[in-house]
C-alpha cells in the first residue's frame, strides 16, 4: 500500500502540463505567462496596490501582516498553528513536533511568514466566472494567486527555481465590482477574457494588452475584492521506516468587510464540519434532511450546492497523499454507513433519496449509487478537493517567473485537476458571452466534465496514461466488484487498462495493460 501511495505522490509531482505542440488548455481562462505576470506583479496587480498599501517598496511580510486589513488574518493563523500543535500533542504524543528537520512533524516556520525577507508574488490570474451561480450579480470571480517567496535568495536546484515557500494567498475578486456601470455586463466580461485566447503576445506586451481598455484586467482592482483564501503546508513528515510520508495543509477563508476595511474569519464554502456533525444529533439530523431534500440533492449532484453556514467549518486540514481508498484523513470519512459507528447517512437514507429523486423526474448526472454519493460528499469540500489530483495540497502552485530561466523550468503551474477543468470553464464563458442558458454543473474532481469536447481524449486529464479510472473487473477483497453506475464511464483509452491501486478500492489509474 505504501508503494502505491508513493507512486501516486510521484505522479502528482511530475510535469503534467499539456503535451508539447498542443494548444494551451488555459487559453482564455487564465494568465500564466511568466513575463506578463512579472510586469503585473510590479504594476497594477501587485499585492501592495491591491490592498492599498504604500507602493514605495515591495510589500514584504513584516509590513503586510501589520496592515489593519491583514492583522486579523495573522491572529487567526497564529491561533490555528497553536491549535494544530496542541491537537498533535494530544493525539500523537510519541511523535515530536516543531520547526526543523529533527522533529517527526516538521512545522512551517512562521518566522518566515512574517519576515522582511519574504513576500507574496503574483503567480497566476484565474478566471472563475464558472462560479457565477454563487452570486449572479458579480458575474463570478477572478482570482489573483500569490505565492510566498524568499527575496534575494539564491536559486534552487538544477533549473534555477526561486526559493518559494509552500503557501499561497488567493485574493478573490468579484468579476464585476459593486456599483459598476450598467453597460458592463457578464457577457462583456466573458468576451474580453475569451478574446485573449487568440493573442500571441508574451511578456510586457501581453501585460500591457491585458490591462488596456480592451483587456480583461482593466475591469478589476481593489473595488472588486471579496475575500482572501490561504493555503499553507502547516507540517510535513518525511518518509522513514517508522512512518509514511505525509504533508498537512491548512486552509482558511477571510471575508472582506468594506465598512471596517479588514478581513475577517469566515466559513469555508461546503467544508462540512465533520467532527461537530458527528457529535451533535440534532445538527446531524438537520443536515441529513437538508441535503437529501430533492432540490438540494440535485444541486449536490451537479456540484453547485451551497451548504448553509451552520453546518460548515472555519478551518480545514487537508493531509496528502491519500490514495484511492477511503481514509480517516478524508473530510467525509465516517459520514456514510460503512465507516464509523454513528454515520450521518445510512445506506437506506441515500438509496431512498436517489429513488425519490428519480420518481420526481430529477435526472442525476453523477450520483447513481451510495459510493457516488460518498465520493461527491468528499469531493465538494475544500479539503477533499485539494486531496484530489493536486500537486501536493495545491491546485495552482503558480508560475515561477522569479526562476533563472522561467520559460525552461519543468515545474508546471497547476495540477491535473486544474487543466482538466478548463474545457468546462471555457464552455461556460462562451455561454455567458453569447447570452445563452448556462450549465454550471461539474463532474467529480477526478474526472473532467468534457462537455462534448474531444480536446482531452487520450490525455492524463481524461482517459490517457495516469488518468483516474474505475476498474470494472476489479475485486474488493475476494469478491468481484459490482459495476457502479456512478463510475462506469471512467474508462481508459485504447491500449490502456485500469489498474486498481489497492485491494479495497475499485479506483485506479490508466496504465499499459498486461496484454499490451
Amino acid at each position: 500500500m505504501r508503494s502505491s501511495l508513493l507512486a501516486l505522490a510521484l505522479l502528482c509531482l511530475s510535469p503534467l502540463g499539456p503535451a508539447r505542440g498542443a494548444p494551451l488548455l488555459e487559453r482564455g481562462t487564465a494568465v500564466t505567462d511568466p513575463g506578463a505576470l512579472r510586469e503585473l506583479d510590479h504594476g497594477p496587480l501587485g499585492l501592495a496596490r491591491m490592498l492599498g498599501a504604500p507602493p514605495s517598496r515591495p510589500l514584504t511580510d513584516d509590513v503586510l501582516f501589520v496592515l489593519p486589513a491583514m492583522a486579523p488574518i495573522r491572529k487567526a493563523l497564529d491561533a490555528e498553528f497553536e491549535r494544530y500543535m496542541q491537537k498533535h500533542k494530544t493525539e500523537l504524543p510519541s511523535q515530536t513536533i516543531g520547526v526543523g528537520s529533527q522533529f517527526d512533524f516538521e512545522l512551517f516556520d512562521r518566522g518566515q511568514l512574517y519576515s522582511d525577507a519574504t513576500r507574496f508574488v503574483l503567480s497566476g490570474v484565474i478566471n472563475r466566472m464558472d462560479r457565477a451561480y454563487v452570486d449572479p450579480e458579480s458575474c463570478g470571480e477572478i482570482r489573483l494567486i500569490y505565492r510566498l517567496a524568499q527575496i534575494d535568495a539564491p536559486p534552487v536546484g538544477d533549473h534555477g527555481a526561486s526559493a518559494r515557500l509552500p503557501m499561497t494567498l488567493n485574493l478573490i475578486l468579484k468579476a464585476k465590482a459593486d456599483g459598476s456601470t450598467a453597460s458592463l455586463t457578464c457577457g462583456t466580461i466573458a468576451r474580453h477574457w475569451l478574446e485573449t485566447a487568440d493573442w500571441t503576445l508574451t511578456g510586457p506586451a501581453l501585460a500591457e494588452k491585458l490591462t488596456s481598455d480592451s483587456g480583461p484586467l482593466s475591469l478589476i482592482g481593489p473595488a472588486n475584492i471579496e475575500r482572501i483564501e490561504t493555503n499553507i503546508q502547516i507540517a510535513h513528515v518525511a518518509q522513514t521506516p517508522a512512518h509514511d510520508f505525509r504533508t498537512d495543509y491548512l486552509l482558511k477563508v477571510f471575508d472582506y468587510d468594506r465598512e471596517t476595511k479588514a478581513f475577517g474569519e469566515a466559513t469555508l464554502e461546503d467544508q462540512i464540519d465533520r467532527e461537530r456533525l458527528l457529535s451533535d444529533e440534532k445538527l446531524k439530523r438537520d443536515f441529513r434532511d437538508w441535503l437529501l431534500d430533492p432540490a438540494h440533492l440535485s444541486e449536490f449532484d451537479r456540484g453547485t450546492v451551497l451548504i448553509p453556514k451552520q453546518f460548515l467549518a472555519t478551518r480545514a486540514i487537508a493531509p496528502t497523499p491519500i490514495g484511492f481508498s477511503s481514509s480517516p484523513l478524508q473530510p467525509a470519512f465516517g459520514m456514510v454507513q460503512g465507516e464509523g459507528d454513528n454515520p450521518v447517512f445510512s445506506t437506506d437514507d441515500v438509496v431512498t433519496a436517489l429513488r425519490r429523486a428519480a420518481a420526481g423526474g430529477i435526472a442525476l448526472q453523477n450520483i447513481r449509487s451510495v459510493a457516488g454519493f460518498e465520493r461527491r460528499l468528499n469531493d465538494i469540500t475544500c479539503a477533499g478537493c485539494h486531496q484530489t489530483r493536486g500537486i501536493g495540497g495545491f491546485h495552482f502552485p503558480g508560475v515561477d517567473w522569479m526562476a533563472e530561466h522561467p520559460s525552461n523550468t519543468l515545474i508546471v503551474p497547476a495540477s491535473p485537476h486544474f487543466f482538466g477543468d478548463q474545457v468546462r470553464r471555457r464552455d461556460i464563458l462562451v455561454a455567458i458571452r453569447d447570452g445563452k442558458p448556462v450549465d454550471y454543473s461539474r463532474g467529480f474532481s477526478e474526472r473532467p466534465q468534457l462537455r462534448g469536447s474531444r480536446e482531452l481524449a487520450g490525455t492524463e486529464y481524461d482517459d490517457g496514461w495516469g488518468a483516474h479510472c474505475y476498474g470494472l473487473q476489479a475485486k474488493v477483497g475476494n469478491k468481484a466488484a459490482d459495476n457502479d453506475g456512478s463510475f462506469t464511464s471512467w474508462g481508459c483509452a485504447k491500449g490502456l487498462a485500469c489498474q486498481v491501486m489497492s485491494e479495497t478500492s475499485r479506483m485506479g489509474m490508466c496504465f499499459v495493460g498486461a496484454n499490451h
